[in-house]
């Protein structure tokens, strides 16, 4: 924050961009971040949210907000999932864009605005920005190698590979190594072909954008990102990571309890658990996570966040024998920072969703990997970690408890895990020199900027 306070005093701003994140916590953050990275390069920022999940405009006092109401029902905001949302909010939102977009292009003449970035995901947006002849940028919250099995939905449909089958879960798919039919991108909902409506629109409108902007890295993708390039007729900025351009800052009082509970552990010692803001686990999962790590016998920092297991307000299910197993050893918290969590010494791996946002912080940190999936591109992230970038172990279908200690002991203890982490930190090592002068997040970067700036 004091690089973005001195930046703010010592620079004149240069233009007004508009960013425009969809209403969910994985895709703000990294929205927020991206535009804290282009205030510090001088820009003027305002940030168009939702009545729905909005951000606190209180913590990010060198931005503008600006309202966008979706004019959702409150049964609809609180029943549907994730996918069925932002199709209806792509359907509800493209006039109320159009209204207030002129009325934000009319004012602020000594701040004109340059572009309006924008989820992937509002797909309702490139038409708006075209009306008024606005360059459209497109971020997109996920990786470029997610990114090209969407963009293969099509042939996935037409060879039958998808809507999935049970019959086909282990067979590979040749068009996209090394992915296998179970690892494809799957959402259960009540019209699938919402998901499939929603993923072409995506395509087709980042191909008419002015640039596609990734919070990822060209050494770590480097093939998917050669195949992007190939396939996409636009512009691709990989300026990843995100939340390393700036020192972390300093965690809330809440979250001090997981960081000095993790100061009194041993280096590489405890592994991290955390599923993400959106995962939900069935009581008998839960259970067998809860026993997987018990009698691991490794130390652990488990998140269970309130509402995330069916039928439970949070640990109400676990039996006193299980808490008594893991007194001093085991700290089971409602939230953590995580950033903070990863970057600490005495955390020596992680057990998570494979979000992108996560297993990406996970490897800028050079921390390994247990990879549990749930939904989404979860799936091919996990695929790539463990079979590609070779950063952590793949659960599978084998999620009892016997597998969960096999796992957390393979990583933590066994020479298996060495080498992973070895691979781990070697990737660490590479990511952090993308962000230095010469290394390819920088000329990224520059890049972008001059792009929007020579629109």
């Amino acid at each position: 924050m004091d690089a973005l306070r001195e930046s703010h005093i010592q620079q004149k701003k240069m233009r007004r961009l508009l960013l425009f994140p969809t209403p969910l916590q994985g895709h703000i953050n990294p929205m927020i971040q991206l535009a804290h990275i282009l205030y510090s390069k001088g820009f003027s920022i305002t940030i168009l949210h939702n009545n729905f999940n909005s951000p606190d405009p209180s913590k990010y006092p060198f931005f503008t907000f600006h309202l966008i109401p979706e004019g959702l029902s409150e049964k609809e905001s609180s029943s549907m999932d994730a996918t069925s949302l932002i199709a209806l909010l792509n359907e509800k939102l493209a006039e109320t864009l159009q209204d207030h977009l002129s009325m934000l292009l009319s004012e602020n003449t000594d701040d004109p605005v340059a572009a309006l970035i924008a989820d992937a995901s509002w797909n309702f947006t490139q038409g708006v920005a075209d009306a008024a002849k606005l360059p459209r940028f497109v971020l997109r919250t996920s990786n470029a190698c997610s990114f090209l099995v969407y963009n293969s939905f099509p042939l996935l449909l037409e060879k039958g590979y998808m809507p999935v089958k049970e019959s086909r879960l282990e067979e590979l798919v040749p068009e996209l190594p090394p992915l296998k039919v179970k690892d494809l991108p799957e959402i259960k909902m009540k019209k699938p072909e919402d998901f499939f409506y929603l993923v072409a629109g995506m395509i087709r409108t980042v191909n008419a954008s002015s640039g596609l902007i990734w919070n990822s890295s060209e050494d770590l993708e480097q093939d998917a990102l050669i195949k992007c390039r190939q396939v996409f007729n636009v512009p691709i900025f990989n300026i990843g990571p995100f939340h390393n351009y700036f020192p972390p800052s300093s965690s809330p009082a809440e979250s001090q309890d997981s960081i000095s509970w993790l100061d009194t552990q041993a280096p590489n010692s405890v592994i991290y658990v955390s599923f993400g803001t959106m995962a939900v686990l069935t009581q008998t999962e839960f259970l067998e996570i809860a026993y997987g790590l018990a009698n691991s016998q490794q130390p652990f920092l488990w998140v269970v966040r309130p509402g995330s297991v069916q039928g439970s307000e949070w640990l109400e299910l676990l039996p006193d024998e299980f808490l008594e197993k893991v007194r001093g050893r085991g700290e089971i918290v409602k939230w953590a920072p995580q950033q903070a969590v990863l970057a600490h010494p005495a955390v020596g791996g992680f057990w998570t969703h494979c979000g992108w946002n996560s297993t990406f912080e996970s490897i800028c940190e050079g921390v390994p990997m247990i990879c549990h999936p749930s939904f989404g591109d979860q799936k091919v992230n996990a695929r790539y970690v463990s079979d590609v970038w070779r950063v952590g172990i793949h659960l599978e279908d084998k999620r009892d408890r016997a597998a969960i200690e096999k796992a957390i002991r393979t990583l933590m203890v066994e020479d298996e895990g060495v080498e992973i982490r070895r691979k781990s930190l070697a990737w660490k090592e590479k990511i952090d020199g993308s962000l230095k002068q010469g290394g390819s997040s920088y000329q990224c970067l520059d890049s972008l900027i001059s792009s929007i700036l020579s629109c």
